[in-house]
């Protein structure tokens, strides 16, 4: 029953331009081989992108790498000048050229208010104790000798220092 009546004459050649009438075996594995060759399609062209995607971000990581190296070495050296210009010799030498010279002693002041010890102002013995202690000797610098003024005449700005005054650019 389930047997299906072959057809001859007319009717079989109209049977046969019908499509699906004769091939339904073939129809059912199209969509099948269709969907295998999508999916393995996509499976390459996936892990294509992904291969390149590593590629690239592997580039990156070793141009940075090389960057973080010579930051690196960057960072060394500066680190080396700044040891190099903190160190005790030369903050004394850079600090004489600039004509400055060891403190007297200190006083301190306690929490009470009352003074523990004699303050003393940087002078003369300070500065000879100072070209004592180090390796290197001062200049002896001479000035010319001061015009005597007769008494009774007032001090002109010329012969004390202490009223010179200097204005910039002159």
């Amino acid at each position: 029953m389930s047997r299906k009546p072959e057809l001859r004459g007319r009717a079989a050649r109209l049977a046969r331009l019908i499509p699906g009438a004769g091939s339904r075996a073939q129809a059912a594995r199209t969509p099948f081989v269709l969907l295998v060759v999508l999916l393995l399609g996509g499976g390459l062209i996936a892990l294509l992108v992904l291969n390149s995607a590593l590629s690239e971000g592997s580039f990156k990581l070793d141009d940075l790498q090389k960057d973080t190296k010579s930051l690196t070495d960057e960072e060394q050296g500066l680190q080396r000048d700044i040891d190099s210009y903190s160190a005790p010799e030369a903050l004394q030498e850079r600090a004489r050229e600039l004509g400055m010279m060891p403190g007297g002693d200190p006083a301190f002041l306690n929490p009470d208010g009352t003074v523990k010890g004699v303050p003393s102002v940087a002078g003369e013995q300070a500065v000879s104790r100072a070209v004592e202690q180090s390796a290197v000797q001062m200049p002896l610098v001479l000035l010319p000798p001061e015009p005597a003024a007769a008494p009774g005449t007032p001090p002109t700005p010329e012969a004390d220092p202490a009223q010179t005054t200097t204005t910039p650019g002159r």
